[in-house]
């Protein structure tokens, strides 16, 4: 099942987005086999990782990369895959003997995935960062937040949406063009080039002096009154994205401001006293109360959910956006497809977790598999 099954992939253990890549991919019907370090390898891994929802749909193997009979370990595996995923710094895996070069050597179809934060080259390459040094860097987190001061928006935005969701369509690409040329590539995904490139629209705003660069000073930053969230009864919020004139209409009526004279929508000046009446307006129900107030209205009121609140939300329940997996509610696969739909098949992997029968289904003999045990590959049968 899935529109990527028959495809192989090799993923050298990482944190972040390289993961998220990984179960993007599997999630797809990639066969996708995690080499793990070793749990005795003196960094203190946690053996239990059930909760680590990224890992989900491997199985694993455990490899000591630093050793040389590792890394031959790894490249025979890569000889066996059509894609290998690394998040390593610039450099480490060539210093292991995996470089580009070499994989590609041994496998001139393979597609190597490389995640990183600056990139394979520039000036701040082999500099350590995380994500908010990358969104810092491409210009969104000087847009985000109040007027005060910029506010990370989790870390969504460099190392998921920039980084490993970009990866994964780039080495997607990078499969099909294989397909036709029998030729790998690397791929270079870099999460400040994703920040960047998430900004798009917002460069042609700024290139039209259409946005200004000041923080809480545009549409869709939360300086629109009708564009921002307000704090209920109950202490919850609502969020509002009444844009357009025909639902700004629709909102002042479930308010019950149609009456009242307010300011022009587009009134910037007007904004501050809009807000406060917006506000008290909404200050006055709890969340849910609006909910039902809005609840057939286009006005493009939201109730501002938890996860957990998020998991169980009636258009949720509806799409089956969630999926449970050995008795934990996950988000499902997505997007969808009509015909080769997306699946969990398995929960996180512990170390090591089945990784005889992938590389039998990889189809390495019993002999090649005591090959490459002796290299150091550990796996569970």
């Amino acid at each position: 099942m899935g529109p990527l099954s028959g495809v192989r992939v090799v993923e050298l253990e990482a944190i972040g987005p390289a993961p998220f890549c990984g179960m993007l991919l599997a999630d797809m019907g990639a066969d996708v086999l995690l080499v793990d370090r070793r749990a005795d390898s003196g960094l203190g891994l946690e053996q239990e990782r059930w909760s680590d929802f990224m890992l989900r749909g491997r199985r694993s193997i455990t490899l000591d990369l630093k050793s040389t009979q590792g890394a031959q370990a790894l490249l025979r595996l890569a000889e066996r895959a059509d894609a290998l995923i690394e998040g390593f710094r610039p450099g480490v895996l060539e210093r292991l003997g995996a470089g580009p070069d070499v994989l590609l050597t041994r496998n001139p179809r393979l597609v190597v995935g490389r995640m990183t934060g600056w990139g394979q080259n520039g000036p701040l390459a082999a500099r350590a960062g995380h994500d908010i040094d990358y969104v810092a860097r491409s210009g969104l987190l000087a847009a985000i937040g109040p007027d005060d001061a910029p506010l990370p928006p989790l870390n969504v935005v460099g190392d998921f949406g920039g980084g490993g969701m970009l990866l994964a369509f780039g080495m997607a690409c990078a499969l099909f063009e294989a397909r036709a040329s029998g030729r790998g590539q690397v791929v270079d995904a870099a999460m400040i080039d994703g920040a960047s490139l998430l900004a798009t629209m917002f460069h042609g705003l700024v290139a039209a002096d259409r946005w200004s660069e000041r923080r809480h000073d545009n549409l869709l930053d939360g300086a629109a009154p009708w564009y921002s969230t307000y704090r209920t009864r109950d202490g919850r919020f609502v969020a509002v994205g009444a844009l357009e004139p025909k639902f700004y209409a629709e909102l002042l009526r479930g308010l019950g401001l149609a009456s009242e004279r307010l300011p022009a929508q587009y009134d910037r000046a007007a904004w501050p006293a809009l807000r406060a009446r917006f506000a008290t307006a909404f200050a006055e129900r709890t969340r849910d109360e609006w909910m039902t107030v809005f609840a057939a209205s286009d006005a493009c009121v939201a109730p501002v959910l938890t996860f957990s609140e998020a998991r169980n939300d009636e258009h949720a329940l509806a799409r089956e956006g969630f999926v449970d997996v050995d008795g934990v509610a996950q988000p499902a696969p997505a997007p969808r497809f009509s015909r080769t739909p997306g699946q969990v098949r398995s929960a996180p992997p512990l170390r090591g977790a089945h990784g005889e029968s992938a590389l039998r289904d990889w189809g390495f003999t019993q002999d090649e598999i005591e090959g490459l045990r002796a290299m150091g590959v550990e796996g569970s049968p």
